[in-house]
């Protein structure tokens, strides 16, 4: 859907040449023409007219001095820096360009009628009068010779395989006429024309038979390939595509003139229609270019008008899905003078036409490729694209719908053919288009809902012909801009054209200041809708700007400099990047420059639109980048990226895709494909932009019906912004108001956060997703969907009510199934309610029919157990008896049997306690064989005869676990004193042993043998002081040295106040009660100061890093910089010199005094991070403390107060550790470097290691005190060994 769009004209000056030119080639090196007349050759550089060399033809006698002499071919050889010409009388002549020589290689007799040379110039083609063709080598050695007209087909001759003769099928409507002759304007020369790799050329000749023209094709050995079919009215016109797919003819029908395409092997291969009556024109020539895109028609009229001279026209016409679209009418007149002669295409740039007047003036057309689409912004754009096909418009509005080509939404019908479209640049008014035709009028539409009317028909104003209007653009209703030839070939001239007043057709200049001379030529102008600036590019890629005054100016930066693309670019679109201005453009050579800037060299297309820049790429991928968030050089950076495995900005597309248009406020990106087709993307960075913008403005609706169209995760509408929507839940579901969409978002919850990993947000964006503390995001989700839909309409909302319960972490299927159960029990009276069979359907299709069935068991409700059972395929005569059986149970047996058939054992023991002392033996059974030790003794008293039973079973487990102290208590608190000493004795817990011992009482012989034989284990364990002191104290065992004797005694005297401790009754009662509540209140406090200090480091760090960055926006920051480094080292020199004359004990107090928690101080950050430190380290030095308190409490049976401790100083330790990477995050830049530099001294730098080694030790400190401390407790426990230096028991779930 792309048009071709005049950039630049260049008509060099007139040449006084001899004669008039007859042939013509271009150099590729240097771009000058070689001209070819009856007279002479002449080369001369079309830009300033100036001759490079001239050689006479007439002098050497190669061409009759009287004029009436022909050229028949002129070919330019690089290699050889000479040109090649032949001549009708049958001379073969190279010009030699350096020594301006003319050489003659070779003459034929009969004449030559053409020279063709192939494209990689090693061959040269004659057709000589004689109707042969002659091969010659590049230094005209021959190598064949055959005749243009064989009678064989050639080496391709088709094989029939009896399916009939030719002569005997149906032909159509014409029947078996015969093959018409050649036209009688037909100059029947024949015509050679090379196939774009120089194996095969084409042949068009008249059949001296038939008198009509046949195609030979011939291969690079002159071997015949493949002779046509006979073809009525076949003409002149001979040319073969570069890409080697089509050979181009003309035809003549009863009805019709057509192009007409042959294959290789003769046959016909499509047509398009030429738009003129049958015997309106002739085709002259058609030529292609050198990338196969475009092929240019070379016509003139067939009949003179009342001068006596014919219309000239050169077409240019392109295909796309396989329809023929003519995009450009060149139309130069009736008069001879200014009409072509010679027309060629350039053999480097494939849309540079080249021409020669008979006057001798070149005219060179350089065009380029665009789509012409609306420029909105907004929703009330139709994002238009217009397409230029002959005299009519195609214009496709893809807002309401995508249309292929060559179809399209409407047409628009003009007299004349349309050489550029452009639409109006102006908010709400982006669908007016405007188009001006070959014949110089300009239409401007209006488009309305159901057609497009036409607004005004304006003519160029006749002043102005000599201007030759080449480009223009729509800046108002009211206002054109056109760009045209200046006078100088240099300059161009710009008019801003209005109406006249005197409400004619006609468009004038109201002013002479609406006319401005640009020095340059100008090959292209765009304009912003958003700011209305207009822009011109000029040849050689300088940007000017255009003012309202009218006047031109320089473009520059928002510094000042000045800005111009290095090359000149073909399509260019303006946008804001980063809040500034700025001009993009894109190359023929697939380089996109942002100004001065190259942003990638890949690209093959691109559009802005709002603020995304689209390109898509050479690799096969669509980008699109965030404009107001990312810099030039970010640009560059994501352009040259690969994009990572979630990368919203690429998106793989098919192999040569081209933007067509994107629609505004949308998500819908148009690519066209190289075969012509159109496909729709959704592109990920503009859906997700989109549906952003919808969340924020609380447009749930919309933004769920995008998702669910285009599969984006529906959790994203949760964690794009969870506060949020957790306030607006109630708008959520009222927006949707649909059970099935309620649904739906609630069984695709999940943990993850979406926004964080498959849409990761923008860096711009200030949302963060911080989950509820403790609780996981779906059970908060539907936790609050539930609650806001039984406030609404539970009735209406049961199923999602239900889903909500269900698709919880832990599924609530007990609760789900009670309220199915209310439903059956009272049916809802409201029209359309959800009934108890319905919500029971609707739950096994959530669930798997047998979790719920056993669900359904766990409620204990045997009516509702059957209606689920009935739902699924189980088969009565398995679940019947078995419910039967229950029946008949007691309730709590019956509870028990059925959680010990789901496998709730918790639940099953709780159960079986209540159903008296005959059923314990079954219930200590359970406990040993699923571990539920802590839960038993929860529920018998501590006096009982189970309770015994359970804590000697119990130790029994924590013996075989290696946890011998850990059975010792349990074994002492219930009376068992003589397995207590032994659990003791083996875990050599030498202080425990000897109490127990004492308490049993032990003769003193069996004491003194225990505790030698506990010596002795302590011994190997290398507790020397300890197994010394039991030898001392109990074994009676002495010993010589004073030192020892001291050390014994006063480990002694700390021993026995430990037994007493233990044995005494007083401390029992008195003092580990108090001594807890203290332990809690002091670490409740420490927590409460650890949250008020974290807290508050969070605020300081932002409002510094907020202070830092305003010091670097500011524009004297660098003076700041300097000012404030001088008053650092300063103050730093000033306390050193204090600080050296003071005493190491002076210089910490000093130190100390600097870290103050008084809210605005310098260093309050550093305060507040040295305070946390020595808390967390506080709390640490506890753990020894608290972990004799637990025993102590544990054994005489203050189990709840033993409980309530370890929480408080778990959930301590669990705070402090998660707060540890926050307090002291990886990147924290590292304040407490030494001061180093020309300011400071020996005492300053040692100070500032003083200063950091605190900080590291606390740092340090904290590492090793993230893990709970635990005792025995009535709770579910596992072990893990020597966490801190001995055997702890911690919590963990079952």
């Amino acid at each position: 859907m792309r048009n071709l769009k005049l950039l630049k004209t260049l008509r060099g000056s007139g040449l006084q040449g001899p004669g008039s030119p007859q042939r013509f080639s271009v150099r590729a090196d240097t771009g000058s023409l070689l001209v070819s007349s009856q007279y002479s050759i002449t080369e001369f550089d079309p830009r300033t007219g100036q001759v490079s060399s001239e050689a006479s033809l007439t002098a050497d006698g190669f061409l009759p001095e009287d004029g009436t002499g022909l050229v028949v071919g002129l070919q330019d050889l690089s290699e050889l820096e000479s040109a090649c010409l032949a001549t009708a009388s049958g001379d073969v002549i190279l010009f030699n360009l350096g020594t301006r020589q003319l050489e003659c290689v070779g003459s034929v007799d009969s004449g030559l009628t053409s020279m063709s040379w192939s494209p990689d110039e090693e061959l040269v083609l004659l057709t000589t009068g004689q109707e042969t063709i002659i091969m010659m080598t590049k230094d005209f050695e021959p190598i064949t010779e055959v005749g243009v007209h064989q009678d064989d087909f050639g080496e391709g001759k088709f094989i029939t395989v009896g399916w009939g003769r030719k002569e005997t099928q149906f032909h159509g409507s014409e029947g078996k006429q015969e093959v018409r002759p050649a036209a009688p304007w037909d100059d029947r020369r024949p015509r050679v024309t090379w196939r774009g790799d120089g194996q095969l050329f084409a042949v068009s000749a008249v059949c001296p038979q038939t008198g009509a023209r046949k195609v030979r094709v011939w291969n690079r050995e002159g071997v015949l390939q493949a002779t046509s079919e006979p073809i009525s009215g076949l003409e002149q016109a001979l040319c073969w595509k570069p890409s080697g797919s089509l050979i181009a003819s003309t035809q003549r029908h009863p009805n019709k003139h057509s192009v007409v395409f042959l294959e290789k092997n003769g046959l016909l291969h499509g047509d398009f229609t030429l738009p003129f009556n049958k015997d309106q024109a002739k085709v002259k020539d058609l030529l292609w270019n050198s990338d196969s895109t475009v092929l240019a028609v070379w016509l003139e009229d067939m009949t003179a008008g009342e001068d006596g001279q014919v219309h000239t026209y050169v077409q240019l016409w392109t295909v796309g899905n396989y329809h023929w679209y003519l995009k450009q009418s060149l139309n130069f007149g009736r008069d001879p003078q200014k009409a072509p002669v010679c027309v060629c295409w350039d053999a480097e740039s494939p849309l540079r036409l080249h021409m020669v007047t008979r006057t001798w003036t070149s005219i060179t057309y350089d065009w380029g490729w665009t789509t012409e689409r609306s420029p909105g912004l907004d929703d009330t754009d139709d994002a238009s694209v217009a397409v230029i096909d002959g005299s009519k418009i195609l214009v496709t509005t893809f807002r309401q719908r995508v249309v292929p080509p060559p179809m399209c939404s409407f047409e628009l019908q003009l007299k004349s053919p349309v050489n550029q479209v452009t639409f109006l640049c102006r908010p709400h008014g982006t669908n007016q288009l405007a188009a001006l035709t070959a014949d110089g009028q300009i239409s401007v539409y209006s488009q309305g809902w159901v057609c497009s009317k036409i607004k005004w028909l304006l003519s160029f104003p006749a002043e102005c012909e000599d201007i030759r209007p080449r480009t223009f653009i729509l800046i108002d209703c009211t206002i054109n801009s056109f760009v045209g030839s200046g006078l100088l070939p240099t300059s161009s001239t710009l008019l801003m054209l209005h109406p006249a007043e005197d409400a004619s057709d006609t468009l004038t200049v109201r002013s002479a200041k609406s006319e401005i001379e640009v020095d340059g030529v100008v090959v292209s102008m765009v304009q912003c809708c958003a700011t209305g600036t207009v822009a011109l590019q000029l040849g050689d890629g300088q940007i000017r700007r255009l003012l309202w005054e009218p006047s031109v100016e320089k473009w520059c930066d928002s510094s000042g400099c000045r800005i111009n693309f290095p090359v000149p670019c073909v399509q260019m679109a303006l946008c804001s990047i980063s809040g500034e201005e700025h001009l993009l453009g894109l190359t023929d050579r697939s380089h996109l420059y942002a100004g001065d800037a190259e942003l990638a060299s890949n690209v093959s297309s691109f559009a802005v639109c709002n603020d995304f820049l689209l390109v898509t790429t050479h690799s096969h991928a669509c980008r699109c980048l965030h404009l107001s968030s990312l810099s030039v050089k970010g640009l560059q950076v994501a352009l040259a990226s690969d994009g990572g495995q979630n990368d919203e900005s690429l998106r793989r597309v098919e192999r040569g895709s081209r933007i067509v248009t994107v629609v505004p406020q949308d998500t819908r990106v148009i690519l066209q494909m190289p075969r012509g087709n159109l496909e729709t993307v959704h592109h990920r960075a503009l859906v997700l932009a989109q549906l952003r913008q919808w969340l924020d403005s609380l447009r749930f609706r919309e933004t769920f019906e995008c998702m669910r169209k285009l599969r984006i995760n529906l959790n994203l509408i949760y964690d794009h912004n969870p506060k949020v929507f957790l306030e607006n839940v109630k708008t959520f579901v009222t927006q949707l108001d649909s059970i099935n969409y309620i649904n739906l978002f609630l069984t695709e919850l999940k943990e993850e956060d979406t926004a964080s990993t498959m849409y990761p947000r923008p860096e711009s964006s200030c949302v963060q997703s911080q989950p509820a503390p403790g609780q996981k995001k779906v059970d908060v989700v539907c936790d609050s969907l539930r609650s806001a839909m039984e406030s609404m309409d539970p009735n209406k909302f049961c199923l999602s009510i239900l889903t909500a319960h269900v698709k919880k972490t832990v599924p609530e299927l007990e609760v789900a199934l009670q309220k199915v159960r209310k439903l059956r029990e009272n049916p809802p009276a409201a029209p359309g309610a959800v009934t108890a069979e319905e919500a029971l359907k609707y739950l096994l299709f959530l669930v798997n029919v047998n979790d719920l069935y056993e669900h359904s068991l766990g409620t204990y409700d045997f009516e509702l157990v059957l209606m689920v059972a009935e739902k699924s395929q189980k088969d009565p005569k398995e679940y019947i008896p078995f419910l039967n059986m229950l029946k008949s149970l007691e309730p709590n047996y019956q509870r028990y049997t059925i959680d010990k058939h789901l496998k709730r054992y918790r639940k099953a023991l709780h159960h079986l306690s209540k159903c008296g002392e005959e059923h314990f033996p079954e219930a200590l059974k359970l406990v040993k064989e699923q571990k539920l030790y802590s839960e038993a003794l929860r529920l018998y008293t501590a006096n009982g005869a189970q309770y015994k039973a359970l804590s000697c079973a119990y130790a029994e487990h924590l013996v075989e676990q290696q946890q011998a102290e850990q059975a010792g208590l349990l074994l002492w608190r219930c009376g068992e004193t003589i397995r207590a000493l032994q659990a003791f004795a083996s875990s050599s817990s030498w202080r425990n042993a000897i109490c127990v011992a004492q308490q049993i009482p032990l003769p003193p012989d069996q004491l003194a043998l225990l505790a030698r034989d506990l010596a002795e284990k302590l011994t190997e364990q290398r507790r020397y002081s300890e197994a010394a002191l039991l030898l001392d104290q109990y074994a009676k065992v002495r010993f010589s040295t004073a030192g020892q004797s001291l050390l014994l005694e006063g480990e002694k005297e700390e021993t026995e106040q430990k037994e007493k401790a233990l044995l005494s009754s007083h401390t029992k009662n008195c003092c580990l009660p108090p001594a807890v509540g203290t332990q809690v209140v002091f670490l409740e406090a420490q927590v409460a100061t650890f949250t008020r200090h974290r807290a508050r480091l969070a605020v300081v760090r932002e409002q510094k890093q907020k202070a830092r960055l305003d010091m670097l926006d500011c524009p004297d920051a660098e003076l700041y910089s300097e000012a404030s480094s001088v008053m650092t080292s300063s103050k730093y020199s000033q306390s050193n010199s204090r600080i050296s004359s003071r005493s190491s004990k002076n210089r910490r107090k000093a130190e100390r005094k600097k870290l103050s928690l008084k809210e605005g101080s310098p260093m309050e950050d550093r305060a507040l991070m040295h305070a946390l430190g020595e808390i967390i380290t506080t709390v640490d030095k506890m753990r020894e403390e608290v972990h004799n308190l637990l025993k102590a409490l544990v054994l005489f049976q203050f189990d709840k107060q033993a409980e309530k401790l370890q929480v408080v100083y778990e959930e301590a330790l669990q705070m402090m550790e998660s707060a540890v990477p926050e307090v002291w995050p990886e990147g924290l830049p590292n304040n407490q470097a030494p001061l180093t530099g020309p300011n400071s001294t020996a005492n300053s730098i040692m100070a500032s290691f003083q200063q950091q080694k605190p900080a590291a030790s606390q740092q340090g400190q904290s590492s090793f005190v993230l893990y709970p401390i635990c005792a025995i407790c009535k709770q579910t426990l596992r072990h893990e060994s020597n966490v801190f230096g001995c055997n702890n028991l911690v919590h963990s779930p079952e």
